[in-house]
């Protein structure tokens, strides 16, 4: 079996963010983005989402200079945005030998958003919210 050959100038980052999980792929190009084998554009239904998204190229101006590729499962869109956010930031500091590390880091993009739902508790409605209290 032939092994795949893998181009030698692309970067590669994971990101995580609730209960997705983007793998993402930069390369040198004319700043294409596609999520899942779809554009940007057409993937994701919000334009916030996408300029969240495309917040690290921002920072570092690098937002006509590489093409992205990212595969996404897993949670909705919102979690799926900010997957891919930070895997972008990260592959961005592979692809930039750790010069863009301060303006990343200092603008938050480097760090892992931790938050998921919380579990549903037994004798509650939801995570914290109790049934009405009655008295009589």
């Amino acid at each position: 079996m032939a092994a795949k050959k893998e181009n030698p100038l692309s970067y590669y980052g994971t990101g995580r963010r609730k209960t997705s999980v983007a793998r993402v792929r930069l390369f040198p190009g004319t700043g294409k983005i596609m999520v899942n084998g779809i554009d940007v554009n057409e993937y994701m239904p919000y334009e916030v989402l996408v300029r969240d998204l495309k917040q690290p190229l921002v920072l570092t101006q690098c937002e006509g200079k590489f093409d992205v590729i990212a595969n996404v499962n897993g949670g909705g869109t919102t979690g799926q945005a900010g997957a891919i956010r930070l895997g972008i930031a990260r592959a961005l500091l592979e692809a930039s030998n750790n010069d863009f590390r301060p303006i990343l880091k200092s603008n938050g993009m480097l760090t892992r958003d931790s938050r998921k739902k919380e579990r549903k508790k037994y004798g509650l409605k939801k995570a914290r919210k109790s049934p009405q209290f009655s008295k009589r």
